[in-house]
């Protein structure tokens, strides 16, 4: 039983661009699946789509380079299942001078750290992605 679902998600990210892969798979859930919009939204990765198996589901998500640079550069876990990071949308700061996004759940679903403070919600704090 895998514990940290969205952890396991930025791992499986982080070590296909260090390999230099084209896709990736991860197993597909609703809130994983809100993530990747988010960061095809922002233009971290190229695309994302749900290949059906006979679980829950397979989510295979393109990663982005450029002339074999990966768009993303750093991503980290924020809140964890041991230790839950709250903020409002005073506290939520740009990343890397506004080139990063910070991922959050907000009671409108999840957001970025922009639109968090244009509509001014709080939540948790899931991820910051440079």
């Amino acid at each position: 039983m895998m514990t940290d679902p969205i952890a396991d998600m930025l791992t499986r990210m982080r070590n296909a661009i260090m390999i230099k892969a084209e896709k990736v798979d991860v197993p597909a859930s609703r809130i994983k699946l809100e993530i990747a919009k988010l960061l095809k939204e922002e233009g971290f990765i190229r695309a994302y789509k749900i290949l059906k198996d006979k679980k829950q589901g397979v989510l295979r998500i393109s990663l982005k380079y450029v002339e074999s640079k990966s768009i993303i550069t750093g991503l980290k876990r924020v809140s964890k299942p041991g230790r839950r990071v709250y903020a409002g949308y005073k506290e939520v700061h740009e990343i890397m001078g506004g080139v990063g996004i910070v991922i959050m759940t907000t009671p409108k679903g999840i957001l970025t750290d922009s639109v968090c403070r244009n509509e001014k919600l709080g939540g948790e704090v899931i991820a910051y992605i440079w």
